[in-house]
């Protein structure tokens, strides 16, 4: 296959599985770095569960800065934007998570315009489809989040409101290039390497018995191997242009995906605890903790979502929740990523 696809942020968790997904469907990958020093890495990783590393180059480009986009998709038939920001929160600088999100993304589009891809598919959220928590609607792709409702961290707020600039962006200037957003839930499964983990520390901090008992948190759970096959599938089904998709499986409270760890790891899960932190004292203490503050408007709810749209148009079908937290940290243990590494 002669067809060179674009997929940003190599170092990323899910960007890493994307390379591996294309590069064994015989796609030529290019993926953009920060720092181009990191390539080796990148390519050590892909190579140890992917054939076809040849295939894989590199491009310089950072979301916050012009310089490099136009040269990353020129030749590219599709473009995969999964890069996002991780940090900002401990600081309380809000911005340091929107502006690259919205601002990085319409690079991406502006370039990948420019340059005559055929289509994009963007890496959003499945919070970005989320209605109030009170309202007792499903999350599905007719809804659009309110960036101003409380339940929603920093790293939300800039998923919202860079899906919405981007369908705007494409709506208007977008031309001959098709453009689809992928919604992903709270995405677990196998790493590829210890950096730029996101949502996998939760299950790395379990693992080393962090927090020492558990919040009555939930998660929508979708494995990165099934996330990273949809997006590739959504990248060339005729029905997927235009389209968002919600990617999410099994829904899974923290008590049981650490009674699940606890089961399915042995000796090397015996760190994982398994009291339950009071919802009570969590509501007390949230007002004075940055950290405990985003999570109580969400303490015990399970909010109603749905992937049938995922799996009736593009055959999404996500592995059972229990086993993609076990692969997840068992990978984690083998790569040392827990703070406990295999002796």
């Amino acid at each position: 296959m002669n067809e060179t696809v674009l997929v940003t942020g190599g170092t990323g968790f899910v960007a890493r599985w994307c390379i591996v997904a294309l590069l064994k469907r015989g796609y030529t990958v290019r993926t953009t770095l920060r720092d181009l020093a990191k390539a080796g890495a990148v390519r050590r990783s892909i190579a140890a569960v992917s054939d076809g590393i040849d295939r894989l180059t590199f491009a310089k480009a950072d979301l916050m800065n012009d310089d490099g986009w136009g040269e990353a998709v020129t030749g590219c038939a599709y473009v995969l934007h999964v890069a996002s920001p991780l940090g900002g929160v401990a600081s309380g600088d809000r911005d340091a998570y929107i502006r690259p999100a919205r601002e990085g993304t319409l690079r991406v589009l502006r370039a990948s315009v420019e340059a005559g891809v055929r289509r994009v598919v963007m890496t959003s959220a499945a919070a970005t489809a989320r209605p109030p928590l009170k309202s007792g609607l499903v999350s599905d792709e007719t809804r659009w989040a309110d960036p101003d409702d409380p339940q929603f961290d920093a790293y939300r707020v800039s998923k919202i409101l860079a899906e919405r600039a981007a369908w705007k962006f494409m709506e208007s200037e977008g031309r001959a290039t098709e453009f689809t957003t992928v919604l992903p839930g709270a995405v677990f499964g196998p790493v590829l390497s210890t950096e730029n983990l996101g949502s996998v520390k939760i299950i790395g901090d379990l693992v080393a018995g962090r927090p020492r008992r558990l919040p009555r948190l939930g998660f929508w759970v979708v494995d990165v191997r099934d996330l990273a096959d949809l997006h590739v599938t959504a990248m060339t089904a005729p029905a997927a242009a235009g389209e968002r998709f919600i990617a999410a499986g099994d829904f899974m409270w923290m008590e049981e995906i650490a009674a699940t760890l606890r089961a399915k790891l042995g000796a090397e899960g015996h760190k994982v605890p398994t009291r339950r932190l009071p919802t009570a004292l969590v509501r007390l203490l949230a007002p004075l903790r940055s950290d405990l503050k985003p999570l109580a408007p969400l303490l015990g709810r399970q909010f109603p979502l749905s992937s049938e749209k995922a799996r009736r148009v593009l055959g999404f079908a996500p592995r059972p929740g229990r086993n993609t937290v076990v692969d997840c940290a068992a990978s984690l243990i083998g790569a040392g990523g827990t703070g406990s590494p295999r002796a």
